[in-house]
Parts: C-alpha cells; sequence; structure tokens
C-alpha cells in the first residue's frame, strides 16, 4: 500500500521571496560591478561577481519551486519535483564558476596595481551587507527542509559577510595605503566560494544519483520497520530523494503470521513522517514462504 503525507509550502508567499531577492540582488549586481571598475578594486568586483553567480542561482531555484508546484502527467508520475534537485546542482556549481575570474583579477592587481577609491568601495559594500542580509532572512524559514532554500539563505549570508571584509579591507587600504590588501581579499573570497559550495555541490550529486538523503539514517529506519509487529525480516529498502524537499520509501516487510490493515499503514506513515522526514511511503508485505520467493530478497 502506497501513502504519502505532502509538506505545505506557501507557493505565493516563496515566490514573493524570490521575487524581493532577485530584483534587490540585481540592482546591487549592476552597481557593484559598475564601481568596481570605476574605483579600481577587485574585492569589490569579487563581491559583485559572487553576488552574481547567487543571482543566477536564485532564479534557477525560483524556476525549480514553480515547476514544484505542477501537476503530474502520465509520463511525469512524480511531476517536476527532480528538477528542485538539478537547480542544487547547478546553485552548488555557479558560484565555483566565479574563481577563475577572481583570482585572474586578483593576480593582475597585483602585477598592475592601481590606486582604489576606497570611500566608494565602502559605501556599495555596505549596500550589500545590507541587502545580501536582509534577502539572506526571507529564506530563513524552511531552509532546514530544503536545499535550495539552504542553498539560498547560504549564499546570501555568505555575500553579507563578505561585503562586511570589502569594508574592513578598504578602510584598512584607506588609512595605511597598502594596495596588494584589495587583491588578497579577491583571494580569501575565492576560498569562501569554494569551501561553502562543496559542502551543497556534494550533497546536491547525492540527491541527483538518489543516495538516501542527508539527515536520514538508513539503518534507523530500517530499525523501526523491524519493530513492527509481525515482522521478521526487511529486504528491497530503498530511501531516495522524490525532490529537494521530499523523500520516498519502498521496502518490502515479511510477515509469516500476520498482515497490515488501513490503520497499520497510517500510523507507519505518521511516524516516518515525523520521526525521519520520510511523505512518499510504499510498502509491500510477504509472507516470506519458499514456494514463492521474492525476486529482490537476495539482491536488494
Amino acid at each position: 500500500m502506497h501513502t504519502h503525507t505532502p509538506p505545505v509550502f506557501s507557493v505565493q508567499r516563496l515566490n514573493l521571496r524570490f521575487m524581493v531577492a532577485v530584483g534587490l540582488n540585481t540592482l546591487l549586481v549592476i552597481a557593484q560591478i559598475t564601481y568596481a571598475y570605476r574605483a579600481h578594486s577587485v574585492s569589490l568586483l569579487s563581491d559583485a561577481l559572487h553576488n552574481l553567480g547567487d543571482v543566477l542561482g536564485l532564479v534557477i531555484a525560483w524556476i525549480s519551486q514553480i515547476l514544484l508546484s505542477r501537476h503530474t502527467s502520465e509520463r511525469y508520475s512524480y511531476g517536476y519535483k527532480k528538477s528542485t534537485i538539478l537547480a542544487a546542482l547547478v546553485n552548488a556549481l555557479l558560484p565555483l564558476l566565479t574563481v577563475g575570474v577572481l583570482l585572474y583579477e586578483a593576480v593582475m592587481k597585483l602585477l598592475y596595481p592601481e590606486s582604489m577609491h576606497e570611500m566608494q568601495v565602502v559605501l556599495l559594500a555596505s549596500i550589500g551587507i545590507v541587502i545580501n542580509g536582509g534577502t539572506a532572512l526571507l529564506f530563513l524559514k524552511g531552509k532546514e527542509k530544503d536545499i535550495n532554500l539552504k542553498a539560498s539563505f547560504q549564499h546570501l549570508a555568505w555575500d553579507a559577510l563578505i561585503s562586511l571584509g570589502v569594508v574592513a579591507g578598504a578602510l584598512f587600504v584607506y588609512f595605511t595605503g597598502y594596495q596588494w590588501v584589495d587583491a588578497m581579499i579577491a583571494f580569501i573570497v575565492s576560498g569562501i566560494i569554494v569551501v561553502g559550495s562543496w559542502k551543497l555541490l556534494r550533497q546536491a550529486v547525492d540527491l541527483s544519483l538518489g543516495a538516501v538523503p542527508h539527515g536520514i539514517n538508513h539503518n534507523a529506519v530500517r530499525d523501526y520497520l523491524l519493530q513492527i509487529s509481525g515482522v521478521t525480516e526487511i529486504h528491497d529498502l530503498h530511501i531516495w530523494g522524490v525532490s529537494t524537499r521530499e523523500t520516498a520509501l519502498t521496502a518490502h516487510l515479511v510477515m509469516p503470521q500476520g498482515f497490515l490493515v488501513d490503520a497499520d499503514y497510517q500510523r507507519i506513515n505518521q511516524a516516518l513522517a515525523q520521526r525521519f522526514n520520510i511523505q512518499h511511503v510504499t510498502l509491500q508485505p510477504e509472507q516470506g514462504w519458499q514456494h514463492y520467493p521474492c525476486a529482490q530478497a537476495k539482491a536488494c
């Protein structure tokens, strides 16, 4: 029997969050790139390029959330829920693409130093702190249940911290005159991007390969199913992400002397949802007779 308990998200509110975040950060990126070249600041440019990658990531995550709400069809029995996993994968890769540009600009700044206009950098980076920090809060709710929302929150929060570092660096250059500090900040930002994107990339790859989602203990789920009255053995147990916010489970339960009724399925489904955040559950009871062996008993 198959049962599922879909999570409840407000599509309208989520769309509004993405609309505000994309709009404000797009304006910020345009302003930062423009003034980065005017102010001869590679650190501000690094902040702008990181913000640009995050804007593209927000747009991709937004599109995936829209596809998530589309109805299923005969061809797409799960709808377009897997698109959120593809979006998470792209979201993890996009920031890494900016690292090469940042490193090149930083090296050029060291080889051919130009005096930066520190106060322009301080002003634009300070605006970045406010916008990135404020829009990050839009994705605070729900980030633990959706890797795309978590990625959006993390990227924007990191951007706020990076902008703070750019402000500190510009002020340091203003008071000391050490222009090389501007390039050093760009190198630090590149390192932050690589480290921050690695964990997200690993989780996205795992989801795309059908691995057990992070945060779900396969053995703990198996132990729970074995505790069901009448169950003596379990095989063909699979747990995978239907989307970045929904998880599915299938299993064969060997029950020689018993069977499950609707009330049992409901209780099991609620327990799996509450304890393990598993929403789509399909269980196949078997009596385990040797004359009618299950083909998957030894395979899985």
